[in-house]
């Protein structure tokens, strides 16, 4: 395991739970850098791991009811066409 400079802790400081970018001024690769608890948080939604695509929309539409899409009240927003 690495461990970060005084530059980039500075950085990460500064940033909260931000992503800081940082480049390689050799190979001009980028990159972002993530504090542990904020990566565990999002590479869910990019891990596909060994839920099947039927597992990961399920645990989607679950999140989504517990965000309130569920709500009779939001109703409205599924005979929005934004074509018209």
């Amino acid at each position: 395991m690495s461990t970060l400079t005084p530059e980039l802790r500075q950085a990460v400081d500064a940033a909260g739970e931000q992503p800081v970018p940082i480049i390689d001024p050799e190979t001009n690769q980028r990159y972002v850098l993530l504090r542990a608890e904020v990566y565990e948080r999002l590479h869910v939604l990019f891990d596909r791991g060994s839920l099947s695509e039927r597992e990961q929309r399920f645990l989607l539409q679950e999140a989504g009811k517990r965000a309130g899409w569920d709500d009779p009240e939001m109703d409205v927003y599924n005979d929005l066409d934004p074509r018209k």
